[in-house]
């Protein structure tokens, strides 16, 4: 059994489980996740995700949904169980150790420590009293007996470890409680339409409508910024408390890098597409259409197949890739016919007038609740506070009076920082010496 945790908690083992880690993250990053299976099958048949994982391959090794597949659950648990082991080991005896105050007698028991110096004087007690008086100023703590002195500084470097090993387990367990606990929906939102959100017992809890949705470009036409204004309305009763910032009907704009947060739920502006288009044929009424992605023609290209004729006979394809237009028109030939501008003059095509009034763009938001996050969060400052603390140098010195040689023997150990320790001592024992 000893054996086993030795080897579970060994510093080699954990280094190569946090590089598996590590790179199964990268695939996870680079490879779209939680994808229809049949989206995987489609997009890796002929070309192989970098070169190895066919559409079949991937769903098989769960790459489909890298974070929580079993696989990186278990190297995720086995890594913690390794932390928790290292500093029930390790890092908690070594702060034991520093706490306990360790008292030599004999001046041959220095002389074997990492530093050790030996003082000639014709006051042995006086030059311990005053390499105590020296060491307090210093900021160390001293704990003097009979002919003997025991000191110690920078304590706190030994809670460092602990404290690292602690934050990385809580960074652990929070992400896992939110891949198991946590909810995610994405959702494309037209303006003027609303999404009613619902609790676990299948009550609606928030309606969320959008008002508005803007799409910023530059002069090219190329995006540079989504921004959907939100209208919430908590649908709970008004008498109960509203959980949140948000007041009980509210407005709020979101945009790329800008999320809204409320109640424990994160909106994310996550996308854009394009919903509907406005036409009118010949003199009938404006007809608003639903556009579908054509990824066929190209990336994000949206469009709406019209018949020409009564019959249903001479069907055209209406093309478009920006809510400003222009819409291109195409036969079952694929030739190109035309193009109309939102807003502008109509086209005859086939013996009939068109005429394209708008396009309605759609916002892509991502609804992601998510309860390990105060966990993740609590666990990075544990992690950077314990890091901060690892890098002060944990320092002990000793002092043994010889009154019959009339020497006192110094010698001292730390942790980091031992060339300038290695300064230091000398420095002590030239100032007593000036004494």
């Amino acid at each position: 059994m000893k054996y086993i945790l030795k080897w579970i908690s060994n510093l080699r083992v954990a280094i190569f489980l946090l590089l598996i880690i590590a790179t199964a993250s990268g695939l996870g990053t680079a490879l779209p996740q939680k994808e229809s299976a049949e989206s995987y099958q489609e997009a890796y048949a002929l070309f192989p995700w970098l070169g190895l994982f066919s559409g079949e391959s991937i769903l098989q090794l769960e790459l489909d949904h890298v974070y929580s597949s079993d696989w990186f659950l278990t190297l995720l648990a086995w890594l913690g169980i390794a932390l928790i082991i290292c500093s029930w080991r390790r890092q908690w005896p070594a702060l034991q150790a520093t706490l306990r105050w360790i008292d030599y007698k004999y001046p041959r028991q220095l002389s074997k420590l990492a530093l050790a110096e030996t003082m000639i004087t014709s006051d042995p007690n006086g030059s311990l009293q005053r390499l105590e008086e020296l060491l307090k100023e210093k900021g160390w703590q001293v704990r003097i007996k009979q002919k003997r002195l025991a000191a110690r500084r920078g304590i706190a470097g030994r809670v460092g470890p602990l404290l690292v090993h602690t934050g990385l387990i809580l960074i652990m367990l929070g992400a896992v409680w939110g891949v198991l606990g946590g909810h995610r929906l994405e959702r494309f939102l037209a303006p003027g339409r609303e999404l009613e959100l619902l609790n676990s017992h299948g009550k609606s809890q928030l309606n969320i409508a959008l008002e508005n949705f803007q799409i910023d470009r530059d002069p090219a036409g190329r995006t540079e910024q989504y921004r959907s204004m939100l209208r919430l309305r908590d649908t709970k009763k008004t008498n109960q408390a509203n959980v949140g910032y948000l007041r009980h009907d509210s407005r709020y704009e979101i945009s790329v890098n800008h999320p809204l947060r409320y109640g424990g739920m994160t909106v994310y502006q996550a996308d854009w597409s394009l919903a509907a288009i406005t036409v009118q044929l010949g003199h009938s009424p404006r007809l608003q259409l639903p556009l579908e992605e054509f990824p066929q023609l190209g990336n994000q290209v949206w469009g709406v197949v019209l018949p020409t004729n009564p019959d249903g006979s001479n069907p055209i394809l209406l093309a478009v890739s920006s809510e400003r237009g222009p819409v291109e028109i195409f036969d079952a030939n694929a030739s190109n016919l035309g193009r109309l501008n939102p807003g502008g003059e109509s086209l005859e095509i086939n013996g009939l007038s068109i005429r394209v009034e708008s396009i309605l763009p759609a916002s892509g938001l991502l609804f992601k609740r998510d309860p390990g996050v105060p966990l993740v969060y609590t666990g990075f400052a544990v992690a950077l506070l314990g890091g901060s603390l690892s890098l002060i140098a944990t320092r002990q010195l000793w002092a043994i009076a010889e009154l019959t040689q009339r020497r006192v023997h110094i010698g001292g150990l730390c942790n980091r920082g031992f060339t300038s320790f290695a300064y230091e001592l000398p420095e002590f024992i030239s100032k007593i010496q000036q004494v």
